[in-house]
């Protein structure tokens, strides 16, 4: 827990990276319609554009960062196949080129772009499929790993699959390249695992131009010259304990372990002319969910064991579905010199968040902040001269109608962290959180939040005191059903009345989940059930219960959605009476969407009004609705199920969209929770999905006094 120790202290300290600014990929893009993706970014020396791999369209992006907090599209520059990775040297950008017709006969080439005139100067045969490209520090050659990757459907998925992979030096001579430099460096028969099958995935110069390779399945790393192999050793294994290993689809259970666990490395970077770090996402048999420093002679100096994971795990941002795999998968890695302070940079691809650790002391990197990212981070660059780190996020969801592909730009500057705003660092037993959805204020600084039915076998109370910075999570309670984790539940609202809590949950009946209202006890016992009535169940719709609230001896819970028997754009609030058992209902209209739908996800009463969240499933630069209204309370008097309902008027409180923007990344699509303290200051939070086709961004923040 040291690391994530080291984190909540820094958050609170000056000098720290924050994003600035993020660019959606397709901006660059003929048709903002067609899929691209960010993958590897490099930049001009100048650090003026940024230069990203996109293989859907098979071009190479340009951004110009001139300034950087408002980036500018510059188009892209076709490269005649599969762009694998780009490096620039001054203002050349060298990009290898997948051509390859099959597994069996893989094809590729290095091609040389001058980014002033945005034409292509040469081409280099690779003879084989590229993976990563590195520049030497001093601009005079270039290094290609050839993967020669295997087909995943044939054996299993095992290596031993020819043609086998190697490296490939070329020469750079006056700003492009010199095709008849190129060099081919064999690696075959050295490591342990699959000798006569390489495949090697990363690549990196230092400044004696000594290359470090990665060879990810053979668990094996390369030291080498233009003349050749001068070193090479296994990348070892490492005994991880208290992590997660199963997907059981629904819990954060930190108590197995796995070990011997190969490191099967991904990304490497010098740190120094001695030093390399290697990012251990795995593939085969391995991944061993952190990273790892070593002696170029090959003595290990650090490992980091599970010390990412658990502070990734503490911002909210642990990937459960990927549990029985690698975990949060550190694939991407960087590194730069800030303020004569050498740090690196882990990308957990999985878990979409940026690790940043101070390297001052190689054998004990202390880990500084953590940094939000798109979905899927790929590829990184530092540009110390500006104070700039970017990365570029590769997933784009354009066609389940989620989150484009961004490249995301960050500032070292004297202000302190602006992320995480919620955490649960610093607990004596690790607590793994996501998805939140409802809220409720408590006493003094406190605020109860609930998860939703991602974690259907962890349904879960959080307590959290907002008193901190970032709002901490200091217990988590369990809600049980005869002693054990209560199941069929996805709660959605949650009210707290000094004794215990009232839980309302969303049904699904294609799923056998009720609609359902429970009060819970402090020790998260269920005590009471309430099934809704034939009335509403008759006419029920999946998009059910979304927040609870209490009014006297009336609960109030907002319906999110139409069901059968409201009119168009008209969703219910229903009340249920405690002492009377009565259920009943009033009517809300909510915003007749363009794209999509709106829907309400909160309720909360305080004072004079009751307040609800209305939103729009929208993201990013077509959201549209993210609002908070209020209705007087005295407007709110239910009438009997079944019958014509009163219609109540709202009062635009707040758009949060301003608000969302706030961090610089993109307008996320889920805000699910509103509470608002006794002195009428409110707390606001969004989902995050479990980090499942999400960013796994938490925003928790107080708008002030409503």
């Amino acid at each position: 827990m040291t690391s994530v120790l080291a984190l909540t202290a820094a958050t609170a300290q000056a000098d720290a990276f924050n994003r600035i600014a993020s660019f959606p990929t397709h901006l660059n893009n003929a048709e903002a319609n067609a899929e691209s993706s960010a993958e590897i970014i490099s930049a001009t020396s100048d650090g003026m554009t940024l230069v990203y791999s996109d293989s859907p369209l098979e071009v190479i992006g340009l951004i110009d960062i001139t300034d950087p907090a408002n980036p500018k599209a510059k188009g892209n520059i076709a490269v005649g196949g599969e762009p694998t990775a780009v490096s620039v040297i001054g203002n050349t950008a060298f990009v290898g080129v997948n051509t390859s017709e099959s597994y069996t006969a893989p094809s590729g080439m290095i091609k040389a772009f001058d980014l002033a005139t945005m034409t292509e100067t040469a081409v280099c045969d690779l003879g084989g499929q590229p993976d990563s490209t590195a520049a030497a520090p001093d601009g005079s050659f270039i290094a290609v790993a050839i993967e020669n990757e295997r087909d995943e459907d044939l054996g299993d998925g095992r290596t031993g699959q020819l043609p086998g992979g190697f490296l490939v030096t070329v020469d750079v001579v006056d700003g492009s390249l010199d095709c008849d430099t190129v060099n081919v460096i064999d690696v075959t028969g050295i490591a342990e695992i699959s000798p006569e099958d390489p495949e090697p995935e990363f690549v990196d110069i230092n400044a004696a131009g000594e290359i470090v390779l990665t060879m990810q399945e053979n668990n094996h790393m390369v030291v080498a010259t233009k003349d050749g192999v001068i070193n090479h050793f296994s990348a070892g294994q490492v005994d991880l304990e208290n992590i997660d290993a199963t997907d059981e689809r629904g819990a954060l259970v930190f108590t197995e372990s796995q070990p011997n666990r190969l490191r099967e490395p991904d990304a490497v970077q010098w740190i120094d002319d001695n030093h390399f770090a290697i990012a251990n996402e795995g593939d085969m048999d391995g991944g061993s969910r952190g990273w790892t420093i070593f002696n170029k002679d090959g003595t290990e100096v650090y490992e980091n064991g599970t010390g990412f994971e658990k502070a990734i795990i503490a911002a909210g941002h642990y990937p459960d579905k990927r549990s029985d795999s690698k975990g949060v998968e550190p694939e991407g890695m960087e590194f730069g010199i800030f303020n004569d302070t050498p740090m690196a940079f882990i990308l957990a691809e999985r878990s979409s968040i940026v690790g940043v650790y101070d390297l001052t002391d190689p054998s004990a990197p202390v880990l500084a902040q953590l940094l939000p990212s798109g979905v899927g981070p790929e590829g990184a660059v530092a540009i110390p001269g500006r104070n700039l780190f970017v990365t570029a996020n590769e997933v784009d969801l354009i066609e389940d109608g989620g989150v484009r592909s961004h490249v995301m730009i960050y500032e070292l500057t004297d202000a302190a962290a602006s992320y995480p705003q919620l955490t649960s660092a610093g607990t004596d037993e690790l607590i793994g959180w996501g998805a939140i959805s409802g809220m409720s204020a408590g006493a003094g600084s406190t605020v109860y939040a609930v998860n939703d039915s991602f974690y259907g076998y962890q349904p879960t109370i959080f307590t959290i005191d907002t008193a901190t910075t970032p709002a901490t999570i200091t217990d988590a309670t369990v809600v049980t059903r005869g002693g054990h984790p209560a199941q069929k539940l996805d709660m959605e609202g949650v009210y707290f009345d000094g004794e215990g809590f009232w839980i309302a949950s969303e049904g699904r009946t294609d799923r056998m989940i009720p609609h359902g209202l429970y009060h819970v006890d402090m020790d998260g016992n269920i005590d009471a059930e309430i099934p809704l009535p034939a009335e509403l169940l008759a006419v029920e719709r999946r998009f059910g219960f979304e927040g609870i609230t209490r009014v006297g001896d009336t609960l109030w819970m907002a319906v999110q959605r139409e069901w059968a028997d409201d009119p168009e754009n008209h969703v219910k609030l229903v009340a249920y009476n405690l002492e009377t058992e009565q259920w009943g209902a009033v009517h809300y209209q909510k915003a007749d969407p363009d794209t999509g739908w709106v829907g309400l996800s909160e309720i909360v009463a305080h004072g004079d009004y009751v307040y609800v969240i209305e939103r729009d499933n929208q993201i990013g630069g077509a959201a549209v609705t993210k609002k908070i209204y209020r209705i007087a309370a005295a407007d709110m008097v239910a009438a009997p199920l079944g019958g014509d309902l009163p219609v109540v008027s709202k009062e635009e409180v707040r758009d949060l969209i301003p608000d969302l923007t706030s961090l610089n990344g993109y307008v996320v699509d889920k805000i699910e929770g509103l509470a608002i303290m006794e002195d009428g200051t409110a707390w606001i939070s969004t989902d995050n999905d479990g980090v499942d086709d999400s960013s796994g961004e938490t925003y928790f923040w107080s708008p002030g006094k409503f």
